[in-house]
């Protein structure tokens, strides 16, 4: 019998195929003959009856189509479905990890106590904030602050005159700043990010390396990927990332990025954090992404290292 993937997504016809790390793991899954299903947060839903807790999910089961052929994938079946039909879950909605999404992970909470494996864990999503969990590692980052003080935040920035400050809660380089201490627009940035002092922002000593790239380093089950894309800013910018503009450059990991990364995915993965993006400017990291890490196509395309299926056969040995 084959194994069952439902991969809780944002809408299929949103995808950018040619990029989605997503697809890929479903194309990979459907090559190695599992069945392939997908839905939205909004189509878990939890019920009690007779003292017994279940959670059904809205799902469509998809057969992907061949390289070029639009629509990219078919909707072979549309229906409720118990969480137990399934062999795995994977949470791969993209941020913002906002109240939808922390009630989604609640509700995979229950696909795990009913046995279903979810990867990543709901709770190692929760208790793992990407702009925060680097700060568990405090050998290997830079000077950061996170904080809602725009005193403390000012003082920061004197104490190490170039800053980068960024939200909590966004991605693709939204709401990245770099600025000078003696910058006249700092003051308005912080009052901006973080709502006159009422929200908390992350901010970090810039780092000269980002002209190399911003390095997003791929862990699988505790093991990183051999190669690395570095997200290299356009001339004249400060932001790597591939949405804000930055060119996607595969690299060799180096001695440095492979302690970080084995280090850093040995401790992480017993919470369920089967699968990570690192983000490493030089020698520092900077940032633990965990809701849905990207990079799997760029890396094939540019090392012929096949992530996709890295995974799905690392995550088929676990399951």
């Amino acid at each position: 019998m084959s194994r069952r993937l439902l991969f809780v997504c944002d809408p299929l016809a949103g995808f950018a195929i040619y990029k989605d790390t997503t697809y890929a793991m479903m194309v990979e899954a459907q090559r190695q003959g599992a069945e392939v299903f997908a839905a939205l947060p909004s189509g878990l839903s939890a019920t009690t009856s007779s003292g017994a807790v279940g959670l059904q999910v809205q799902a469509e089961r998809i057969r992907i189509q061949a390289a070029g052929v639009t629509p990219w994938w078919i909707s072979e079946e549309t229906g409720v479905r118990d969480i137990q039909d399934f062999d795995v879950v994977l949470m791969r909605k993209d941020p913002p990890f906002d109240q939808d999404y922390f009630v989604a992970t609640q509700l995979l909470d229950i696909a795990i106590r009913l046995g279903v494996r979810v990867v990543n864990a709901p709770n190692a999503l929760r208790d793992h904030g990407e702009k925060m969990a680097a700060l568990e590692f405090p050998e290997f980052t830079p000077p950061t602050l996170v904080s809602s003080g725009l005193a403390t935040l000012k003082a920061f920035a004197k104490t190490h005159q170039k800053i980068v400050i960024k939200p909590l809660d966004a991605m693709g380089g939204t709401g990245i700043f770099v600025l000078s201490a003696d910058d006249p627009n700092l003051p308005s940035a912080l009052e901006l990010l973080t709502s006159t002092g009422k929200q908390a922002i992350v901010a970090q000593r810039y780092l000269p390396a980002i002209v190399e790239g911003d390095k997003r380093i791929i862990v699988i089950n505790g093991v990183p990927v051999d190669f690395a894309l570095a997200r290299i800013p356009q001339p004249g910018q400060s932001r790597g990332n591939l949405a804000a503009g930055g060119k996607g450059v595969v690299v060799p990991l180096t001695p440095r990025d492979r302690e970080i990364a084995t280090i850093v995915g040995k401790k992480l993965l017993p919470r369920g954090l089967f699968l990570l993006g690192l983000d490493v400017i030089g020698d520092s990291l900077t940032e633990i992404n965990v809701t849905s890490p990207t990079g799997f196509q760029e890396i094939k395309t540019q090392s012929g290292t096949d992530v996709a299926a890295l995974f799905i056969n690392a995550l088929f040995q676990t399951i």
